[in-house]
C-alpha cells in the first residue's frame, strides 16, 4: 500500500499512484510558472504563499475525479493549477480579513508587506486563473464562476454572522458550503469534465466532493479540541482561544444546560470570557474535551462522511473510486 497526497491518502494500485504523482508534479511546475510576473515584485508577492508549502488537495481531488474519464486529457493538468491558485487567492484575501500574522508557518503577505499588496495578489493569482480557464471551454467557465459566487457568499456569511433571528449552527454549515465545499466541489466536478467523463459522473463527483470538503473541517474542527497537537501538528484549542464558532462549541450552545453538572456550568461560563488567558483556556479545553457535544460533533462529523460515501456507490468501480472510499475513513481516524 503505498500513500499518496495530504491526510493520509491511502492508494493501493501502483498504476494509479504513478499517474497521480505524475500529474501532482506537472500542478507543481505549472503552478510556479503561473505566479511569475514581469513586474519582480509581483513574482516575489504571488509565490510566497505557494512556496510555503499546502497540501494540493483539490489538485490531488481534480486528478483522482479525471480517472473516471481520460486522466491524460490535455486540460485535466491546467484544471488543477486553476482551482489551486483559486485557492490560493483565497488565502491572501482571508489573511487580510482575518488579520492572520501567520500561514502555513510562514509570516502572511499582508504582514510581511501589508494589507493592499496581499489583496491585490490575490487579484492576480485571480486572473492567472481565469487566464488558464479560458482554454478550458465555456462549460468549465460556467462551473468555476458558479463555484466562485458560491465562495464569496460563504465569505460574504461568515462576515455578516448569523443575525439575531439566525440559527448559528445552521448559518456555519452555510458558510461551510460556500467556502469550503464550493471550491473542492469544482476540483471534482471540473477534473471529470475535462477528461470526458459521462455527465452524470461528473454530477456524482461533484456532489462527492462537496460533501467529503464539508466533512474534513468539521474533522478540523473537532481536532481543534480533541488533539493533543502532535498529529494535527496544530496547537490545541486554537479557535477555542480566538473565540471562533465551531462546530464542538456551536453544538454545546444548542444542548440545554444540565444544573446537575458544575462541569457543564463552569465550562458555558468560560465560554463566554477572554480565553486567550492560558490558565482559562486550559480549563475550557479540559472541559469540552469531557463533554458530550464533543461526541455529538464527532458524530456528525462522520455522518457527511457517510452520506459523501453514498455518493459515490453508483460510480463504476475503479482503483479512484477506492482511493476516494478511502477519504471517508480518514475523516473517520481524524475524528478518533
Amino acid at each position: 500500500m503505498t500513500v499518496v497526497g495530504p491526510f493520509g491518502l491511502s492508494v493501493q494500485d501502483r498504476d494509479l499512484t504513478r499517474d497521480v504523482q505524475v500529474g501532482l508534479d506537472a500542478v507543481e511546475a505549472a503552478l510556479s510558472e503561473a505566479v511569475k510576473s514581469d513586474v519582480p515584485f509581483i513574482t516575489v508577492t504571488a509565490s510566497h504563499l505557494m512556496e510555503a508549502g499546502g497540501k494540493r488537495f483539490r489538485p490531488l481531488l481534480l486528478l483522482l475525479a479525471a480517472q473516471f474519464g481520460d486522466p491524460g486529457a490535455p486540460g485535466v493538468v491546467p484544471a488543477a493549477v486553476v482551482v489551486e491558485l483559486t485557492h490560493l487567492a483565497t488565502l491572501y484575501h482571508d489573511d487580510v480579513m482575518d488579520e492572520a500574522p501567520v500561514r502555513r508557518g510562514a509570516e502572511s503577505a499582508n504582514s510581511r508587506w501589508d494589507n493592499s499588496v496581499a489583496i491585490l495578489t490575490g487579484d492576480f493569482l485571480f486572473s492567472r486563473a481565469s487566464q488558464v480557464l479560458a482554454d478550458l471551454g465555456p462549460e468549465a467557465v460556467r462551473m468555476q464562476a458558479e463555484a466562485f459566487e458560491r465562495l464569496v457568499t460563504g465569505q460574504i456569511l461568515e462576515t455578516r454572522g448569523p443575525g439575531p433571528e439566525g440559527d448559528p449552527l445552521l448559518h456555519y454549515l452555510d458558510v461551510l458550503e460556500g467556502k469550503t465545499g464550493s471550491l473542492i466541489a469544482v476540483s471534482c466536478r471540473i477534473g471529470a469534465l475535462v477528461a470526458g467523463a459521462e455527465p452524470w459522473v461528473v454530477e456524482a463527483l461533484g456532489e462527492f466532493g462537496e460533501r467529503i470538503g464539508i466533512a474534513f473541517q468539521l474533522a478540523d474542527d473537532v481536532l481543534d479540541i480533541a488533539s493533543d497537537g502532535h498529529e494535527s501538528g496544530k496547537t490545541p484549542g486554537t479557535d477555542l482561544r480566538e473565540g471562533v464558532p465551531t462546530l464542538p462549541t456551536l453544538l454545546l450552545e444548542q444542548m440545554p444546560a444540565d444544573p446537575d453538572d458544575p462541569a457543564d456550568a463552569r465550562l458555558r461560563e468560560l465560554l463566554t470570557q477572554d480565553l486567550s488567558d492560558d490558565d482559562r483556556h486550559a480549563e475550557a479545553l479540559r472541559l469540552l474535551r469531557a463533554h458530550p457535544a464533543l461526541e455529538r460533533a464527532r458524530r456528525e462529523t462522520l455522518r457527511h462522511a457517510e452520506e459523501a460515501r453514498a455518493l459515490l456507490a453508483p460510480l463504476p468501480d475503479c482503483a479512484a473510486k477506492a482511493a476516494l472510499d478511502g477519504l471517508c475513513d480518514a475523516v473517520a481516524i481524524r475524528t478518533m
